[in-house]
């Protein structure tokens, strides 16, 4: 589902208020969970890549870059997902020749492609699996509220245009957990956008003990030219808008944009429609990397992808964090 628009509001307004009362008991839901729990060591590091906020933050493109890091400091790392939308309970370590995205979700499958990947609805099972299969390292997928694993290093990603919203939690607002408590944990916070959305990002709610760092996302070099190509694109991620607005920041022609919910599935009804109204405007179908996962196999020669990857300084501070868990490990 999409969230809705009294979320991202930067102060909350009547509805937001009056689902506060719920949203308290959500955030005291989340600190008895966290608190109860007994997180293990399993005797390797684990990195968390989470948010505070509910959807889309840029988390599948932070634990690429995070684990393309490692691999370039020759570590065996293994990525451990909860598998969102999948059916397979697991641990199962993900084949993209065997699964699809019904069995192990569509982030898995796209993280596969860079790293041996486990799905696991128990996380330390899953982390468990990995070590014993040969990983030096455990990147996790999501999971900054489940006490499950002991963290050796944790990062909570951002969306800096967004922020942390109206600042109330589920169902007032965006968060997972007060903003305050959540960082409190987290050694790094990772804001994701362009300048302008940095420089809107309201920093005066990190506490000092957490390290700011500043990424974007930026289109994949392919060498495809967009300029003036007619396309319909769709997607079904957490924020549709950002993929169009690069696809436009391109210099492409989107005859019409479809947004779609977070990994809402791709029915043959659906794509039926979209290659119609494709075929009728003469315009190309794009997606995603995370939708085109979900892709059944007879329109995947249908649909081009815009891949994006993100991109920080050279030099910054979690990647000093990474090199140091890296010697420490070897």
């Amino acid at each position: 589902m999409r969230a809705p628009r009294f979320w991202d509001a930067p102060r909350p307004g009547l509805r937001a208020r009056m689902l506060q009362p719920l949203g308290a008991l959500y955030a005291k839901a989340t600190a008895r969970r966290l608190a109860n729990g007994t997180p293990e060591r399993i005797g390797i590091p684990v990195i968390c890549v989470g948010n505070i906020n509910a959807g889309g933050t840029g988390k599948t493109p932070t634990v690429i870059a995070v684990v393309e890091r490692l691999r370039d400091l020759y570590l065996e790392t293994h990525i451990i997902s909860r598998g969102y939308g999948g059916t397979l309970e697991g641990p199962v370590q993900v084949d993209p020749a065997r699964h699809t995205a019904a069995q192990v979700g569509d982030e898995p499958l796209l993280l596969s492609a860079f790293a041996d990947v486990w799905v696991a609805k128990d996380r330390a099972a899953g982390a468990r699996a990995a070590r014993e299969a040969g990983a030096k390292m455990i990147v996790l997928d999501d999971g900054f509220q489940n006490p499950a694993l002991y963290y050796d290093l944790s990062i909570v990603v951002v969306d800096a245009e967004k922020g942390f919203g109206n600042g109330l939690c589920l169902p007032a607002g965006p968060l997972r957990e007060p903003v305050a408590t959540g960082l409190a944990r987290a050694d790094f916070i990772l804001s994701i956008g362009d300048d302008a959305a940095q420089a809107s990002f309201d920093t005066s709610v990190l506490p000092r003990a957490v390290k700011h760092v500043r990424a974007r996302l930026e289109p994949l070099q392919t060498g495809m030219d967009w300029t003036d190509t007619p396309l319909l694109a769709f997607a079904g991620i957490g924020n549709p808008e950002k993929f169009f607005a690069t696809l436009r920041g391109l210099g492409a022609t989107l005859i019409h944009a479809e947004p779609l919910d977070d990994h809402q599935p791709l029915t043959t009804a659906l794509l039926n429609r979209l290659e119609a109204d494709a075929r009728a405007a003469g315009a190309q179908l794009v997606t995603t990397e995370k939708d085109a996962v979900r892709l059944p196999s007879s329109f995947r020669s249908k649909v081009i992808t815009l891949p994006v990857r993100l991109q920080l300084e050279d030099e910054n501070a979690l990647w000093d964090a990474l090199k140091q868990l890296a010697h420490a490990t070897s």
